[in-house]
């Protein structure tokens, strides 16, 4: 399961992200993009990310993750078209000679820090 390396990554990141001013705030949410091909399971990487921030920064944090398509240019005839089958060809001209768009994506797009507690 690579999803646990990949939550152990985002932890780290997320971590050196907390401005030195803000030492020892709490994060409360991970929003993430990841993309149809990059193949990750939402639910198993959501699984790893809770087990591993336990006695971290992020223990509790959310992870938001905003599944991205598969959109594909044809480079013959211009084509583009959201991806939703095996099938990699144009739709319009049947070529496959194509530019992914989108769909391999896993970027942390934003770290929220927890307003502190009074």
């Amino acid at each position: 399961m690579h999803e646990m390396g990949i939550a152990l990554e985002i932890i780290d990141i997320a971590t050196a992200s907390i401005p030195a001013d803000l030492a020892g705030a709490k994060v409360a949410r991970v929003n993430l993009q990841v993309g149809k091909l990059s193949a990750i399971v939402p639910d198993s990487l959501r699984f790893c990310f809770d087990i591993a921030t336990k006695d971290t920064a992020l223990e509790g944090a959310e992870l938001v993750i905003d599944t991205r398509p598969v959109v594909a240019v044809c480079k013959g005839c211009g084509q583009r078209w959201t991806i939703d089958s095996p099938v990699f060809t144009c739709p319009e001209c049947e070529g496959s000679d194509l530019i992914l768009e989108s769909g391999r994506e896993l970027d942390i797009t934003s770290i929220e820090i927890a307003e502190e507690e009074v």
